[in-house]
């Protein structure tokens, strides 16, 4: 059983595929077929899966991992996520603008004033582009535009994104920054 300390998700299994016990999965690699070159796969539940061999399909990767020899235990895996441990990502490979998405998650969300948003706690792709989950301290979740108008700046180091908040969707006009006072309307009640 291995507990990862700083968990990436590889792959997610999908339906068995074939006799064998080789299951249908998709890869979140930029190369599919690397997807055994990280290493053993783990999933969060302790179990280690060794890849033995892989192949491209249509939209997913054929693999066939050591133990798993008949069709049953191949639906058995269906639904499991894969994870590796981020230290064996290859930051060497990366160029200086580079990063892995996992990296960002933590960093917080701030603005050109300092004005905090909260953390990235996810990232997500639904098909229009990539989206940051913000969280912040009794504030439900809000998704921001992963774009170069809306996040403006990644330091890794420092543990921040500087964000344009009204390119990310969080405010609708300049004078509803968090922090300002609302405008009064000039009207009085009788």
């Amino acid at each position: 059983m291995t507990k990862l300390e700083n968990p990436v998700l590889m792959a997610t299994i999908g339906a068995a595929q074939g006799l064998r016990g080789e299951v249908r999965a998709r890869a979140f690699t930029s190369d599919p077929t690397a997807l055994g070159d990280y290493g053993h796969l783990h999933s969060l539940d302790g179990r280690t899966f060794e890849v033995l061999e892989i192949r491209e399909a249509k939209n997913v990767v054929i693999v066939r991992f050591r133990g798993v020899n008949d069709r049953n235990a191949a639906e058995a895996l269906n639904g499991l996520e894969l994870y590796i441990e981020r230290d064996n990502l290859p930051d060497d490979e990366l160029e200086d603008d580079e990063f892995f998405y996992a990296d960002l998650e933590g960093l917080e969300a701030v603005d050109d004033k300092g004005t905090g948003y909260g953390t990235v706690s996810g990232i997500y792709d639904f098909g229009a582009g990539d989206l940051l989950e913000l969280k912040g301290p009794g504030k439900r979740p809000v998704l921001i535009p992963f774009s170069e108008a809306a996040v403006l700046e990644i330091d890794l180091e420092g543990g921040k994104i500087l964000i344009d908040p009204m390119a990310a969707g969080l405010v609708d006009n300049p004078d509803d920054f968090p922090g300002k006072p609302p405008k009064r309307s000039g009207k009085t009640k009788k």
